[in-house]
């Protein structure tokens, strides 16, 4: 089989999401073209994009082949079309008229990458790519036209604007919906009856837990215990109320972060105390060596409409170095892990929790973690993945 998936991650970047992850697994076995997000006017000219999208904006000015050849199976586009930046149209009606122009230049880059690759039937991913994607099903008639949920973007304001009535009908067009949470499976049925839950997955490779990691420098001179937590550190996804709190309450315990800080975390409290340590962001080869010099690692989310059904991937890659984890007691939480992880919604359950975590973590409390965590591989994403498709029997005709 063929596939072809569009995104809004790129795919050469320093870390990975559900949609790059189940590409690399599925070119193992089949030919893929990973499609990164093109570029529109407003970003040639911001000042804070990132390297990877600085890149992108210099291989179109200088005309740089947009395709590369990654592994034997595998292709990366950056598209070379710049499309109009248009979310200011009020009006999702006028706005769809626009976008309809947008995704016949993004079209005409992937029909030409198509082309050169010899892909004469294939299926096409849409991971959250609602409005720059949302008529390629049309322009490239691809055999299947498959839409990934894996995040709740209408909780953005740039995304709830106009996706609050195109996400819905994008929904019912795909010839089926993946989802990586019950949540979003449940929420997705409403408007496709052909939605799955296929789950998440982790680089087993990355977090194998028979190698010991060196303890890293910076870690070095805090003592223990180290409450530990790595991922982007955001107000709209992390409870920094709770955090704060917990770490008064607890002034023997060293609160770890590691990640990009936005702006309330920047300039909250937590930078004042003595017992919390900012480690800044690291690349994703380096985490392990942290989780494994960590006594407990937490995910304290705020619940809120884009935390309350995500799949907190941070969890899984927790327990895969066996450590023990204390998180807020999230749908997907009680769903799937409440049996592996101690689960709390305030700061006293927190802090009992780990409390609960410290005194009681052994080896085969260990193991059992590790044993869980394996049966998150991005195969079994895959396979999943596979049986959902296959619900119709065209895709058995694709070669």
């Amino acid at each position: 089989m063929n596939f072809v998936f569009v995104s809004l991650q790129r795919i050469n970047t320093d870390r990975e999401s559900t949609s790059t992850s189940l590409a690399k697994e599925l070119a193992k076995e089949h030919k893929v073209l990973y499609v990164n997000s093109p570029i529109d006017r407003k970003t040639i000219y911001a000042a804070d994009t990132d390297e990877y999208t600085r890149a992108h904006i210099q291989a179109i000015k200088s005309k740089e082949d947009p395709l590369e050849q990654v592994h034997d199976n595998l292709w990366v586009l950056n598209p070379g079309s710049v499309i109009e930046s248009i979310n200011w149209i009020p009006f999702t009606g006028l706005f769809s008229t626009v976008n309809w122009i947008n995704n016949i230049r993004f079209a005409n880059d992937i029909k030409a990458a198509l082309t050169r690759l010899g892909f004469g039937k294939f299926i096409l991913v849409n991971d959250k790519d609602m409005f720059r994607s949302y008529y390629l099903k049309e322009i490239l008639k691809p055999e299947k036209y498959i839409y990934l949920d894996r995040d709740y973007t209408l909780g953005v304001d740039y995304w709830r604007k106009h996706g609050v009535t195109l996400e819905p009908k994008l929904m019912q067009k795909s010839d089926a919906v993946v989802c990586n949470s019950y949540d979003f499976t449940n929420r997705a049925k409403q408007y496709n009856p052909k939605s799955f839950y296929i789950g998440n997955g982790f680089d087993m490779e990355r977090y194998n837990n028979d190698t010991a990691h060196p303890e890293p420098d910076d870690l070095k001179n805090i003592p223990g215990p180290r409450i530990g937590y790595v991922g982007a550190l955001l107000k709209l996804r992390l409870n920094l109320e709770l955090l704060i709190e917990m770490a008064k309450a607890r002034p023997q315990w060293s609160f770890v972060f590691i990640g990009w800080e936005d702006e309330g975390f920047k300039n909250s409290e937590l930078h004042g105390m003595s017992n919390v340590h900012f480690l800044g962001k690291k690349h994703t080869n380096e985490v392990p060596a942290y989780l494994e010099h960590f006594d407990v690692c937490i995910n304290p989310q705020i619940v809120n409409d884009i935390t309350r059904s995500n799949f907190p991937l941070k969890v899984v890659e927790y327990l895969a170095i066996g450590k023990p984890v204390v998180a807020t007691a999230t749908n997907t939480m009680n769903e799937l892990f409440s049996e592996h992880t101690y689960l709390a919604d305030n700061k006293d359950e927190f802090v009992q929790q780990i409390e609960k975590a410290l005194a009681e973590d052994s080896p085969a409390m260990q193991q059992e973690r590790l044993k869980f965590a394996g049966s998150f591989s991005w195969g079994n994403v895959v396979n999943l993945f596979m049986e959902a498709i296959s619900e119709k029997d065209t895709v058995a005709n694709i070669t």
